[in-house]
């Protein structure tokens, strides 16, 4: 069950040291703490290339600061080494679950490392734990080819890249389950705020449902709460459609749009889902904003979601976490810091009240 005006957060951290990050995360959000993305640590750090270890013709170039993807020549041995690990560990009938293949190693994440010590050495566990993964609609379109082409247009490859990024999902929450009573795993995918748009005009809605479908269903495999993550406005009911858990949305910006699939949110509550509010700005925005005015905009925004989907507030607001709207990993650390702050002292507010 979920606890209402929970807090938690979107991945990045304005850090290059993780200690200082989750020493951050631990005050502003001990029911659910997250790990660390440290973009400003290294490039190793950056959104996708975290997570393409294990990937089959993933080239990081450090002198351009890039991943990309070989397609040329022959690389079927390649993908059929890569689908034989795939359904050792995936297949529903006889794999064994283990997703260790796409293991995420220190070098591409301190903050994973990190969050697994701090939890061992707590001696207690929290309600949930958060971890995250790069959507696979994000990743496939931002990154290319040697012939810079979104990967995401080669179907071979885009694939390769939705099943890697499910064994990741699975991988994360098969560490941190011991460690927690509940995993939630975030799909990212900023890159939706563009769908329907020109430069995405080829980018079909039934494959967005189906591709972040079978990373929700590998998050479901593992008993994982299954939410999806995008900083824009979208089609929200694409991500309903997905089967998620958790409908995490930029609500400071954007909060409105969600009550423009009355139907469909009305449907997702229903059946058990959760409605993350991403009410505290991560902008420059935050330094003009206190708990009292967060609370006034959440509750207008709540209310106007009441009439447009006929459900009363109370069962809103039973269905509602919190989240800052994006990550912080761009932001400055003052900024950021209040952020959190902010977040802490929102989620109390609310929950008292």
């Amino acid at each position: 069950m979920i606890m209402p005006f929970l807090a938690t957060a979107i991945g990045s951290f304005p850090y290059d040291d993780a200690g200082r990050a989750l020493d951050i995360i631990f005050d502003s959000m001990p029911d659910a703490p997250v790990w660390p993305q440290l973009p400003r640590a290294a490039l190793h750090e950056q959104m996708e290339i975290q997570y393409s270890e294990g990937m089959p013709r993933a080239i990081i170039d450090s002198e351009k600061g890039r991943l990309y993807f070989d397609t040329s020549g022959d690389y079927s041995e390649e993908f059929a080494a890569f689908y034989e690990i795939y359904m050792a560990a995936m297949d529903p009938d006889g794999g064994t679950g283990d997703c260790s293949a796409m293991a995420i190693t220190p070098k591409h994440s301190r903050g994973i490392y990190a969050l697994e010590g701090r939890l061992k050495n707590l001696g207690t566990k929290p309600p949930f734990v958060k971890v995250h993964t790069t959507g696979p609609c994000s990743f496939a379109l931002t990154v290319v080819d040697e012939n810079k082409r979104a990967v995401y247009y080669n179907e071979e490859f885009r694939d390769v890249l939705v099943k890697a990024l499910a064994m990741k999902c699975r991988w994360q929450i098969q560490k941190f389950a011991p460690l927690a009573e509940k995993v939630i795993c975030f799909i990212d995918e900023p890159i939706l705020s563009a769908f329907g748009s020109s430069t995405y005009i080829s980018v079909k809605r039934d494959d967005v449902v189906a591709h972040i479908a079978e990373l929700v269903d590998a998050v479901h495999s593992d008993g994982g709460i299954a939410g999806v993550h995008c900083c824009g406005n979208t089609d929200w009911s694409i991500l309903i459609d997905a089967g998620v858990d958790m409908v995490n949305f930029d609500a400071y910006e954007y909060g409105e749009t969600i009550a423009l699939y009355p139907d469909a949110v009305k449907s997702f509550l229903g059946r058990g889902g959760t409605l993350a509010w991403g009410i505290v700005p991560t902008s420059v925005k935050i330094r003009e904003e206190s708990v009292s005015s967060l609370t006034a905009r959440f509750d207008a925004l709540a209310e106007n979601l009441a009439q447009k989907t006929g459900m009363d507030r109370a069962a809103i607001f039973s269905r509602s976490i919190l989240t800052p709207s994006c990550g912080t990993g761009s932001m400055e650390i003052s900024d950021a810091e209040k952020v959190f702050t902010m977040l802490r002292d929102l989620s109390a507010a609310l929950k008292a009240r």
